[in-house]
């Protein structure tokens, strides 16, 4: 019996269908009877191709015009395939694990959305996301409860120290371990003091800032940490001394940039320096702002979306980057 799958011809209902070349990479066929000729699509295989192109235009920082060119279909037809897609997006599946050292930061889009990152830094894999207009506390813990009810734990997490967060952490699992990104602390104090401040106390603090990304053993850590109570003993009454206004009887900080820098280190100091006990903790989150730029590089290429089909486009991007081998 002969299985070979038949076709009949369109216009005389014919199966006396062959083979009769190739057009345009498609089979083209002729009918015996009526010598009509034809070709035929897998609908299957068309599909696939369509969301080869639609995935090369999330993650590939391709336009429609190198689509085009590249793919053979029009301008027209790739826009009609795309936005069919942005107007869904597809399911997010957790990733399992028993223990997960997370990433977590939020980003900020021009039309005002928020895009809050969980990744896993030992699988570079994204865990969890949430778009919202805001880093809010009660989002956070929403989050945060949801990854524990999963039955995941959560051994550290290394932020920004954004306050909602650190809130948030605290309160949901306490006993997690909240690792301050070194390369914010670094940065923000530095932009404070200037690169060239017109204090001595204020050029000696940024000297002892510059050594932090440095630190990779306790040892280090205890000179630096001794570098630093150093200094406030030389320099407290400069930190500390206030100017004063009789007429209004308002006082301030004289040196407030100097002041500033010194007790954001004095207050994030506790969590600073975990990594330097287990070494699967992240001492930064530059791999979350490293994949934000990624991302925004990619979407700046695509403006125009309305603001469902941007924020769609974001999910199919976190999706198809989770799904990569």
């Amino acid at each position: 019996m002969d299985k070979t799958r038949r076709f009949r011809c369109w216009a005389c209902g014919s199966l006396a269908v062959i083979k009769w070349g190739k057009q345009q990479g498609k089979q083209r066929y002729s009918c015996k009877d009526c010598g009509i000729f034809s070709t035929r699509s897998n609908p299957g295989v068309s599909k696939k191709n369509r969301e080869i192109w639609f995935r090369e235009w999330i993650t590939g920082k391709q336009t429609f015009t190198q689509l085009v060119a590249k793919s053979g279909y029009s301008e027209r037809t790739l826009k009609y395939y795309f936005y069919d897609y942005l107007e869904h997006y597809p399911r997010w599946q957790i990733r399992r694990s028993e223990s997960v050292n997370l990433l977590v930061d939020g980003t900020y889009f021009a039309n005002k959305v928020c895009l809050v990152l969980y990744r896993d830094d030992r699988v570079k894999a994204t865990v969890l996301y949430r778009l919202t207009d805001g880093e809010w506390e009660e989002e956070l813990r929403e989050d945060i409860e949801n990854l524990l009810n999963l039955g995941i734990i959560i051994e550290s997490i290394t932020c920004d120290g954004v306050r909602n967060l650190l809130r948030a952490i605290r309160k949901v699992s306490p006993d997690t371990v909240i690792q301050r990104c070194l390369a914010h602390i670094q940065r923000e104090t530095l932009q404070w003091l200037t690169r060239r401040p017109q204090s001595q106390a204020g050029y000696e603090l940024r000297e002892i800032i510059k050594r932090l990304h440095t630190i990779d053993d306790r040892n280090k850590w205890g000179y630096w940490v001794v570098d630093i109570v150093r200094w406030y003993d030389r320099h407290k009454d400069f930190v500390n001394a206030k100017s004063y206004q009789p007429q209004t009887k308002r006082y301030w900080y004289t040196h407030k940039s100097v002041r500033k820098a010194f007790i954001h280190i004095r207050r994030a100091l506790p969590d600073m320096f975990h990594y330097l006990d287990n070494p699967k903790i992240p001492k930064t989150t530059n791999a979350l702002e490293s994949f934000f730029g990624h991302l925004k590089q990619n979407i700046s290429l695509h403006r125009g979306l309305s603001k469902e089909h941007y924020k769609n486009y974001l999910k199919w991007y976190l999706f198809f980057k989770s799904n990569e081998k």
